[in-house]
Order: C-alpha cells, then sequence, then structure tokens
C-alpha cells in the first residue's frame, strides 16, 4: 500500500514548479491532491493532467491565500471533493528583491500579505478541518532565512518569520497529534529561476560552488523530503527546519 494512501492534501500555489512536483510526489505516494493556484489555471490544470495521467487523483482550485475568502473557497471544494483534509502544505510565496532605499509599503504588505498571513490563515482552516487523529502541515521556506542575502529584508524576514511560526506552532498542535514542519529549499530550477536569466549565469555559478553537494536543486529534491515528511516514515519529528539546499548556507 502507498504511504499515503487514503490522505487529502492541499498543496498552495501548486500550478508549477515546487509545488507542482510536491502535488505529483503526494499523489504518487496514494494522496489525493487539491491543487491550488492564484492566477495560472493552465498550470494548475496541466499538473491535474499529469496526476491523473499516472492514476492519481487531484481537483485544481482557484484560490488566492491573501485573504480569508479564498481561503475559505479552497478548503470548502477540498472538502466537497475529498472530505476532510490531513495535509497542508503552505508553498504559496512570493519575491521580490530590491535594496531598502527601494522598497515600498506595497511591497511589504503583498510579501507579509502571502508568504505570512496567508500562511497562518489557511493554517488555521487546516487545523478546523483535521481528523481527531491528527494532521500534517508542511512551511516552504527558504536558505534565506538564514542566509542574510543583500537586497533581500523584506522576502528574508517572511522566511525568517515561517521558521518560528513553524516551531511555535509544533509546540501548539502536538496535543491535537498534528505535525508542523518546515522544508527550506536553496536554489531550485524553476521556471522563475530560468526566465530572470539566473540558470547559465555567474551568479548561479557561485551558488554551485557555495554547495557542497555540487548542483543547484530540482523540484523533485523536495518534493521527496516533504512526503517523507507527511507520511508516518517521520511520525516522530516536528517543529523541524529541514534545508533542502545541498548544503548550502
Amino acid at each position: 500500500m502507498s504511504k499515503l494512501q487514503g490522505k487529502v492534501a492541499i498543496v498552495t500555489g501548486a500550478s508549477k514548479g515546487i509545488g507542482a512536483a510536491i502535488a505529483k510526489q503526494l499523489a504518487s505516494d496514494g494522496a489525493s491532491v487539491v491543487v491550488n493556484y492564484s492566477s495560472d489555471k493552465t498550470g494548475a490544470e496541466k499538473t491535474v493532467a499529469e496526476i491523473s495521467k499516472t492514476g492519481g487523483k487531484a481537483i485544481a482550485v482557484g484560490a488566492s491565500v491573501a485573504d480569508a475568502a479564498g481561503i475559505d473557497t479552497l478548503f470548502a471544494e477540498a472538502k466537497k471533493a475529498f472530505g476532510a483534509v490531513d495535509i497542508l502544505v503552505n508553498n504559496a510565496g512570493v519575491y521580490k528583491f530590491a535594496p531598502i532605499e527601494a522598497i515600498t509599503a506595497e511591497d511589504i504588505d503583498w510579501m507579509f500579505g502571502i508568504n505570512v498571513k496567508g500562511l497562518l490563515l489557511a493554517t488555521k482552516a487546516a487545523v478546523a478541518q483535521f481528523p481527531a487523529t491528527g494532521g500534517n502541515i508542511i512551511n516552504v521556506g527558504s536558505v534565506a532565512s538564514e542566509g542574510s542575502s543583500p537586497n533581500a529584508s523584506v522576502y528574508s524576514g517572511t522566511k525568517g518569520a515561517l521558521d518560528v511560526i513553524t516551531r511555535s506552532l509544533a509546540k501548539e498542535l502536538g496535543p491535537k497529534k498534528i505535525r508542523v514542519n518546515a522544508v527550506n529549499p536553496g536554489p531550485i530550477v524553476t521556471e522563475g529561476f530560468i526566465s530572470s536569466g539566473v540558470q547559465g549565469s555567474d551568479f548561479e555559478k557561485a551558488m554551485i560552488a557555495g554547495t557542497p553537494l555540487g548542483r543547484v536543486g530540482q523540484p523533485d529534491d523536495v518534493a521527496t523530503v516533504v512526503s517523507f515528511l507527511v507520511s508516518d516514515d517521520a511520525k516522530w519529528v516536528t517543529g523541524a527546519l529541514l534545508q533542502t539546499a545541498g548544503g548550502l548556507r
């Protein structure tokens, strides 16, 4: 039997990149998956089609995690399709890198609104739907929470908040049999990584040089770790901040 057979998972921001890889991995391991997207309906439907093609179960739900109404829609659609939710992967996130002089109030609200407020509101909704037997929450963070890179004060701040929230909620929700962990990737080859021109650049070469395992990551490198953490193989793990960055610090 697949290790996630009978489980229902919501993956936010799963139309492409790391989120899509996580959704496909969880489905491969037996979970029914809700593929959430904010604007990329085509990408989300592609992810669902790829899951269905291999015999998995998935639906796409368009909803923004930036507001409570969107989160209510997401969880209502998940319940209607599959019943109670067992797994929440808070993957949706945004970023902008700029010197502090160029950062606006709108930039701050945007990044904290999705990366922090959205994570908390989605978690609140999940806790209300998890069965009495418990549940699993994975927060997808970043090595930026520790890396302290220049021009990343706001983004790094949101990921630092994610680390603290993960550990706090692990203690708070443990008595309810809910495990909360974070997976913190380093550079990953996603659509954004390629379109931004990082791939093949001197910046990429510098990152590879600073990574003990000698390469940048792939979405599957993160997805398999997430699947492990939400399975019973990791039943004694909560409050962990698991770096998935090939040793990059």
